[in-house]
Formats: C-alpha cells, sequence, structure tokens
C-alpha cells in the first residue's frame, strides 16, 4: 500500500497497482539512446508483476494504529514483507520463467540497496536466510533458461543485471508517479546499453499529473499512464474497521502525462 494526498483526501494506491504503471512504461520504453527492452515480453512482464507477492497482504492489509490507516510498504515489517517476496516467483512462474527471474531479482536486489533490515539481529537473519534461498532459487533459473534457445542470449550476466536495473529504474519512476512528484527528483543508475545515466522528473508548473523526463527515455513523443486507488477518509480505529472501510471506500482514476523536457 501506498498513499497519494491530493486535498484533504488520501487515496490508497496497492502494490500491484503501482507496478501496473511500470508496465505500462516498459512497454514503451526505449529509444536510440536507451536501447530496446529484450526480451521484450517477459521484460514488460516482470515490470508489471514485480509487486504481485502483495496481492495476499493487500486482500487484508495489515492496521497502522498509530496513522489509523493502513500499513505503508516501507511500515511492513521484514518477517511480513519477506514472506510476500519469497511467494512471488510462485505467483508469477506460470506465467514465464524469465518474469518470474525478474521479479526474485527485484526483490532481492531492494534488501541489497537498502539495509535498514540490518538494524537489529532478528531482522538480519530473517533477511539473510531469504536472499540465500531466493540466491539459489535465481542461479538454478538460470541453469534452466540457458539451456532453452529461447533465452540463451538473456541469460548472461551483463544482460541479466540490465534488465534488473531497468526493473528497478521503472519501479522508482511508477512509485514517485503514483505518489505524486510534487518537485525535481533524480533517478540514478538508470541502465544505458554503454552503462548507466541519470534521469530527471519534475512537474511542469506544480502539475503531479503532467511531468517532464530528461534525458528522455521512450519510444512516443509522450506517455500517459493510469492507474486507479480508493479513498480513505478519517482515521479508523481498528483495524477492521478499517478494512470495512477500505472495501466500501470510493475508487479514483488517475493519470500523468510524460513529456520531454523541452516540451512546452
Amino acid at each position: 500500500m501506498l498513499y497519494r494526498t491530493i486535498g484533504s483526501e488520501r487515496i490508497c494506491i496497492t502494490q500491484p497497482t503501482h507496478a501496473w504503471v511500470s508496465g505500462q512504461l516498459a512497454q514503451v520504453w526505449g529509444n536510440e539512446s536507451f536501447g530496446p527492452v529484450s526480451p521484450y515480453e517477459a521484460v514488460c512482464l516482470g515490470a508489471e508483476q514485480h509487486d504481485i507477492g502483495w496481492l495476499p497482504w493487500e486482500a487484508s492489509p495489515t492496521f497502522n494504529p498509530e496513522t489509523g490507516y493502513p500499513h505503508s510498504f516501507m511500515e511492513v515489517a521484514p518477517a511480513v514483507h519477506t514472506q510476500l517476496w519469497a511467494g512471488a516467483k510462485h505467483l508469477v512462474m506460470p506465467m514465464g520463467r524469465y518474469a518470474a527471474l525478474l521479479v526474485s531479482l527485484h526483490g532481492t536486489g531492494l534488501y541489497e540497496r537498502f539495509t535498514h533490515w540490518k538494524q537489529s539481529p532478528e531482522s538480519t537473519q530473517i533477511v539473510e536466510a531469504f536472499l540465500q534461498q531466493e540466491k539459489a532459487f535465481q542461479q538454478e533459473l538460470i541453469q534452466q533458461l540457458g539451456q532453452d534457445p529461447a533465452y540463451t542470449l538473456y541469460v548472461k550476466p551483463e544482460t541479466i543485471a540490465h534488465n534488473q536495473r531497468l526493473v528497478a529504474t521503472l519501479d522508482a519512476l511508477s512509485l514517485a508517479i503514483c505518489m505524486g512528484v510534487t518537485q525535481q527528483q533524480e533517478f540514478a543508475d538508470v541502465p544505458i546499453p554503454m552503462g548507466r545515466t541519470v534521469l530527471t522528473l519534475a512537474p511542469m508548473n506544480g502539475d503531479p499529473t503532467q511531468l517532464q523526463v530528461e534525458p528522455w527515455c521512450f519510444q512516443t513523443e509522450q506517455v500517459t499512464v493510469v492507474f486507479e486507488g480508493r479513498i480513505l477518509g478519517e482515521k479508523t480505529p481498528d483495524e477492521q474497521t478499517m478494512r470495512d472501510r477500505l472495501a466500501t471506500a470510493p475508487w479514483v482514476t488517475l493519470t500523468a502525462t510524460l513529456h520531454p523536457f523541452s516540451f512546452g
């Protein structure tokens, strides 16, 4: 769960919804400077499903008594979110092995980049055990895919690293878009054919629905993404009340259009 505030309204956006935006961006990603998405269908699927492990939690979100709202994805304990990430690969595997590999790599990559879980011995033990299991799964799947002529070219270490970084970039862009970009933001380590670069994302005249991107990384002259959320009103006193209100909360459809920095 993540949140976006518009005026006095708090909009709840699920993790799979935010991942849907990542998939929309993946479908139009790439140009002469950024190269193609390869293998296209599998990478787009991996980007779109990278938070599929959160589906069970989003169906019954847990309650944060300090806020009166569901926990955001940043407030969920390691004992919970490692289980969600561990289950993700099994949910996406029926759709495709390469997508499952990218989803697993995205999960382990998050723990490797954001290491606040090391602050306690308990969470350190939990996450390290998770990482060991996921890496064993990844190696086994890479070996299997390497024997398939359809994927031999795409399991080279440099290609896997590029695609893992691409999913991470799409994840970060989507999070910013869904939560609302109110000031200029930079995104580092964005993959390009000959290395990495930095993307800048900024609202046009303070409008988070109209965004400028530099350098331009998409195939089309502009990109519009669409996503949905639910408007959750006042704070709730307990978990069951929160879940009941969320289940009947009104829906809202949001959009954001991305333009090159030279636009307008």
